[in-house]
Order: C-alpha cells, then structure tokens, then sequence
C-alpha cells in the first residue's frame, strides 16, 4: 500500500475498508465508484480497539484553532448504556500525521447516550475550556475542564445547548428524556414525575454555567396547555428535548413533544423563547418537526412536514407563520420557505457553514445501507457529494450510528462518526476545503 503508483481500483479491490480508513482512502471504502465521482480525501482520526465517536451535529467539536476535535470513548457496542457504563472523554491533536490519532484523555462521564454522548463540546467563546455531563451519586452535573491546565469544576447540574457567550446553559429533564425516548437521556437515575401526564416541576431548565445556579423557567405543564396540539389528546404523556440557542443567545429552540396513550410514534412541535423562558412562540405545530439549525438570529432551518409542500427542509421565522412562501423566494419577508426542493428531499443533520452560503447535511443508511454526505449551496441549488458511508445492519435503533457530521470553525473540514471501516464506529476527517474555497 505504501506504491504510490498502485492502482486505486486495484487497492479497493485487494485492501479491507480498515486498512483503507487507516490509508486515508476511506472514501473508496464507503463504497464510492472512483470512476463516476470525484471525492473529498478522509482520513479516520481515531483506532481501534476501542470505539470513538462524538454524537450530535449541533456541538462545538473543534476548538476556535482546529487543532484539536472532541470525542468520545467506549469498549463496547450494539446496546444500550447501563447505569454502570464509564466512557472516556479525550480529544485528538488532528496536526498529528496518521495513522498515529492520538488518543488525549480528557476524563470520563457515566451520563451518556449514543446519539448525543454526554452533549461533549468546546464552550463557546473559550480557546480552552470544555463541558460535559456526568452522574455523581443521585444527581446528574456538569463539568468544565481547562484541557492544557486540567484544571476543572463541576456544577451541580447538567446542561444541552449553551449560549454563544459561554455563560449561560438550558436543558430538559433526562430522566424523562430518557423514560420517553431511550438513547437521548441518561440512564442511572428515574423519572420522578413517571406517572404525571405534564408536572409542573418538569421542563426547560438554565443553568448559569459561572455560578451554578439553576432555576426552571418553562414547565411541561404549561407548555401541554399552551396553544393547538395536534389530534388534541387528553391522555399524552408530554416532554421536551432538543434545544439550541441561535447565534447571538437572544432566543432557543426547543421540541415539546407528546405520546398519547396506545400510541407508537409521538408528536412535535417546535417552540421558541428567550433565555428566561419569556415570549414563547410557537413555530410550528404540524406535528413532524425533526432536525434543525439556526440560519442566524431568527431563521430557522428544519426538517418538517407542512400542510401545503409534504415533508421537506423549510427555513421557519422564529416567531409563527403558516403562510408558505415561493420556493428560494429571497424576499427577507418572515414566510415558511422551502429549500433545497429538488434535492434535499431526505431527512438529515442540517448545519450552516460559517457565512451561510452552503448547508453541510446527510443522510440516514438507503437500501444499501450507505449513508450520503454532502453540500448544498443555497445560491445555486447545486447539491455536491462529500463521501457515502456503508453501516453494517447491526447499527440500528437506539445505537446506530449516525454520521452527524460537525464542521470546523474555519469551515474547510468536517468530522463525522462512521462504522464503514471495518474498526466499529470511529471519527473521520474529511477535506472539503476544494469544494467550499
């Protein structure tokens, strides 16, 4: 494998995915024709025989350098966490030359799921700073490490999304995330409020991430009586989860979401509010809403379905408006807008990259369980693929592995988790740098 001058097919043909990972040609062992694409390079940064990945989309993996990408650590797979269950917290100097990835250990956390980790990530504005969830005893709590220094303290409570200064955090209650929804709480500790269909004292939390003062500013109570729920059932059992801040920390997103007695799905709506759960504002209540980022301020980009278009990426104001506008109409007016109409057309993890001019998105495994990678530039239309990455079926459920993919704050790489090769689920790191310049 070290012949430069060996035939790429002849490589695919001869190597395993790993070794190919490991090579830096992950590309080809994701599956991809070399003669009817040309792809970005990827490079796994991290090894086996442990198993590495990060989780959610919406985290800051690199630190303000891009030197340095988050991850996670575990020594098993294919099942649900146990209350027991310890992962590593580490990082990986990506200036390092593979196939060295270097695994830093950073600590540990025993408050994790598969899709989002332990909500791992840089905190906002810090060049050295990192925050993650853990369980100490009964209580779930939070910690912020200087990773040069080690020096760290833990607060009192955890946290999901945290404001863009760095100061100021908002969560929902993971032990009903987790009685709700298993693989988006925390297993280790119970719902006190299992029986209650709304309680009062369950819903979105802030935390001051300076002091560690915590109140609870928007109940699931209120929230349950508040405007049009869909099918208006009587007997849901309500929750919240998925919040995010947008980019100046004036408001947050979050998902109330209920399951009506014999239900098997459940239903959504997407809310916004400010900081101390003031000025709620539905932004939508059709009942599908999935992923979303924040365009800017007050622009929200979500995968949803709306009673005029189906099932597709709309760009929402933040404040309510069912009317639907022109597809790409541009016009800054607050409308619901469809984008990427012809080619976004299958659910993904949606991020803007730094300026707004492309949309970094995936896709969940097809039928060859190969799951899609790839750009949207918002002027043209013109979707570009990243990379396709085979999931073995075992990789299903609560503990599949979705690429999520993370970018830099440069916006010329992107990082994503992946089983494709052949190590179980590892981080790669792919160049997009030629596509974005």
């Amino acid at each position: 494998m070290d012949d430069v001058r060996l035939n790429r097919r002849e490589l695919l043909r001869h190597a395993t995915g790993g070794a190919l990972a490991l090579a830096g040609l992950s590309d080809l062992a994701s599956g991809a024709d070399p003669k009817s694409e040309s792809l970005p390079p990827v490079r796994a940064i991290t090894r086996g025989p442990k198993f590495h990945w990060f989780g959610y989309y919406d985290k800051l993996q690199f630190d303000s350098t891009c030197r340095y990408a988050l991850g996670m650590e575990v020594d098993f797979e294919h099942r649900s966490p146990k209350p027991h269950d310890i992962i590593g917290i580490g990082m990986v100097d990506l200036k390092n030359d593979p196939p060295k990835a270097d695994w830093i250990q950073l600590g540990q956390s025993q408050a994790w799921c598969w899709q989002q980790g332990c909500m791992l990530q840089w905190r906002p504005g810090s060049k050295n700073e990192i925050v993650w969830n853990d369980r100490q005893a009964d209580r779930f709590v939070c910690h912020i490490l200087d990773v040069h220094t080690r020096q760290k303290r833990t607060l009192p409570h955890p946290f999901y999304t945290v404001s863009p200064d760095g100061r100021t955090a908002v969560a929902p209650d993971f032990r009903r995330v987790n009685e709700m929804r298993p693989g988006y709480g925390y297993a280790g500790l119970p719902d006190p409020y299992a029986d209650e269909l709304a309680p009062e004292d369950s819903g979105v939390l802030r935390l001051d991430l300076e002091t560690g003062k915590q109140d609870l500013i928007i109940s699931i109570a209120d929230i349950a009586k508040f405007g049009r729920i869909l099918g208006n059932p009587i007997d849901a059992k309500h929750y919240f989860n998925h919040l995010l801040f947008n980019t100046d920390g004036s408001r947050f997103i979050f998902l109330h979401r209920w399951r009506a007695k014999g239900q098997r799905g459940f239903g959504t709506r997407m809310l916004s509010a400010k900081p101390d759960g003031s000025d709620v504002h539905i932004v939508d209540d059709h009942g599908r809403t999935s992923h979303f980022i924040w365009r800017d301020t007050r622009h929200i980009l979500a995968w949803a379905r709306h009673p005029s278009h189906g099932n597709a990426f709309y760009l929402y104001p933040c404040f309510r408006r069912d009317r639907l506008a022109p597809a790409n109409a541009g016009d800054g007016t607050d409308k619901v807008e469809v984008v990427g109409k012809e080619v976004m057309t299958q659910n993904g993890h949606c991020s803007y990259l730094p300026g707004n001019e492309w949309i970094l998105n995936d896709t969940y495994p097809d039928k060859e369980r190969n799951q899609h990678v790839y750009l949207y530039n918002v002027a043209t239309g013109r979707k570009i693929p990243v990379g396709h990455f085979h999931s073995p079926p075992e990789y299903k459920g609560e503990w599949r592995c979705d690429t999520h993919p993370r970018f830099s704050p440069d916006g010329r790489s992107v990082v994503i988790d992946s089983p494709h090769g052949g190590n179980g689920r590892q981080m790669y790191l792919i160049d997009i740098s030629s596509i974005v310049s």
